[in-house]
Order: C-alpha cells, then sequence, then structure tokens
C-alpha cells in the first residue's frame, strides 16, 4: 500500500481541507469556494490519519487569512507581478479581489500543476494567471525562471506559503539569496516555524511527511533575522497564534498561550 501523503505536493490536500472547512463557517474569514474540491476524497483521508486532525487547523486558517492580507495589501502598492513559489492548490488568483492587469505565476511540480489545470480549467481567474511546472529544487532552472520573470515587471512580490519549512537550511539560505539577486523581486512573503513548535508539528503529523521524504525541517533560531545573511531585511512580523486568538479559531489547549508575550518583531 501506497502512503497517503506519496509526496511533498500532497500536503497540499490536507491544507485545502483546512480551507474548506473556514470557508464553510458562518462567521469565515475567508472564503475559498474550490477547496473542498480539490482536496478531494484523499486529503479527508490525510486528515483523518493525523494524532489531533482538525485540532489544531487554527494554525493554517491564520496562515491563509495573512497571505490574504498580504497580497491585498501589496495590491494597494501597485505591484503588478505575484511569483507564487510551491503555489499547491492555491486559488488566490480565483478567490481575492485582484486588479485584472496583475500577473500572477504559480510555480510548483509538475504533477501538482497539472492538477490544477484540470481541476480549475473551467473556472476563469480575475487576473491574468500563468502556471509555471518546474522543480525548484533544481538552482539551475529556477534562477533562469527569476531572470526572465524579473525582466517583466517593475514591481514583484514573492510568496512562498508553507515551503520554507521543508528546506535544509543550506537550501533555504541558496534560495534566499537567488531572490535577492533580482532588483525588482521588491518584497517576500514567507512563513517560518520557531524551534519549538517543529517538533510539535511532526509529532501530529507521525510518520507520514518522513515516509514522504518529505520532512519539516527549517525553524531558524534567529528567526525571520536568518534572512538579513541573504540581504534581506525583515519589514513586518506577525504571529500566527495570535492572529487565530483575534480570529477566535484557538482550540482551548492553545488559548492560553496566546496571552503570552512574544519575542520583538523584526528591528531596523
Amino acid at each position: 500500500m501506497e502512503p497517503l501523503i506519496r509526496n511533498i505536493s500532497d500536503t497540499a490536500l490536507w491544507v485545502a481541507v483546512y480551507r474548506a472547512d473556514e470557508s464553510e463557517r458562518s462567521d469565515a474569514v475567508f472564503h475559498d469556494p474550490y477547496a473542498r474540491r480539490l482536496a478531494g476524497e484523499r486529503g479527508e483521508q490525510i486528515v483523518g490519519a493525523m494524532e489531533e486532525g482538525r485540532k489544531n487547523s487554527w494554525s493554517f486558517i491564520a496562515r491563509t487569512y495573512l497571505f490574504d492580507e498580504f497580497v491585498m495589501q501589496h495590491m494597494k502598492e501597485g505591484y503588478d507581478m505575484v511569483i507564487n513559489l510551491a503555489s499547491g492548490l492555491d486559488t488566490r488568483p480565483y478567490r481575492l479581489k485582484l486588479p485584472p492587469t496583475l500577473t500572477w505565476i504559480d510555480v510548483d511540480l509538475p504533477d501538482i500543476i497539472g492538477y490544477m489545470n484540470t481541476m480549475m480549467a473551467d473556472e476563469q481567474s480575475v487576473c491574468k494567471l500563468e502556471r509555471v511546472a518546474m522543480d525548484l529544487s533544481d538552482r539551475k532552472a529556477r534562477i533562469k525562471l527569476f531572470h526572465e520573470l524579473g525582466n517583466r515587471a517593475g514591481k514583484i512580490l514573492v510568496m512562498s506559503e508553507g515551503l520554507i519549512g521543508y528546506l535544509p537550511e543550506e537550501e533555504a539560505g541558496a534560495l534566499a539569496y537567488d531572490l535577492a539577486r533580482e532588483p525588482h523581486f521588491r518584497h517576500w512573503v514567507l512563513d517560518i516555524m520557531s524551534p519549538p513548535i517543529l517538533p510539535m508539528i511532526r509529532k501530529e503529523m507521525g510518520n507520514m511527511l518522513d515516509e514522504a521524504r518529505s520532512p519539516l525541517v527549517f525553524a531558524p533560531e534567529d528567526g525571520e533575522d536568518f534572512f538579513r545573511l541573504f540581504r534581506w531585511k525583515p519589514l513586518e512580523s506577525r504571529s500566527k497564534l495570535k492572529t487565530a486568538a483575534k480570529l477566535n479559531r484557538l482550540n482551548a489547549g492553545m488559548a492560553g498561550y496566546a496571552a503570552l508575550p512574544e519575542p520583538p518583531g523584526p528591528l531596523d
């Protein structure tokens, strides 16, 4: 029998289940009408096999909410391209109120790009949407892609939701450096884990990620300051825990932690 999570692309299925659950709430903080269909039966099976199941979905709800906010903030600032690395089953080009002149580039492995092309074939994006099938671990290919895209727009937002945690520290640094080389890549929105959170998430997932050879490994001790080494200056840091508390999405076991002080955000 093959594992439930066959490869890193399958992680997008379980995240889509959480987006679907949130979208169907009467007090939903975002609406993704495509998530349930995209998650499919396998997404439900993955969630059902996890030790905590839906108990800790708050983290993914907060992450989606925050990425939505950051994307829309950059639209107000006149960004003309978004490059979505490891895009997975992201439906923002269909569900957000994006300007029709915006160019949105999804980049992911060929299987997930093919899946999205098939599943979303009859849907109309609100902006200009392109999908690029690429293994981002192929450094030569991604540098070439980054350079080509960097020459097509003047203000480019890069986002990588749920990607960095799967990269060893050396690879995370190399990706940060490659992105920083492009002058029109103005801002990069990403999510990182703190060291104490990593073992908790790995416990929740059991051996599923390890069996798929896609373990979570990156949780830098110095947080967002890690990326200063690669010419990125942290501008804003938002806590998923405190965001989930604000949205009233924390489970009872986590609610008490939201009141605890957190380390200071980025400093110039």
